[in-house]
């Protein structure tokens, strides 16, 4: 799924996102999604989020659906 929307990212969810500091390299750290920090619909270079370990970051993969 596409993580530029934010009606595809829910707290749970597992996913890869940039963090600042790796933007250059393009380095991805996988976590679990905390909080939603991005307010519009969608963002053309992932939707900013909070991992479960406090790194902030934005979204570039989304990795499982929330189990059900």
């Amino acid at each position: 799924m596409d993580g530029r929307k934010r009606s595809n990212i829910k707290p749970g969810l597992r996913v890869n996102i940039v963090l600042k500091e790796d933007q250059r390299t393009g380095y991805l750290t996988e976590g679990y999604v905390q909080d939603i920090l991005t307010n519009s619909p969608n963002h053309p270079h992932g939707i900013k989020v909070r991992l479960e370990t406090g790194e902030v970051g934005r979204v570039k993969e989304i990795l499982s659906e929330l189990e059900s």
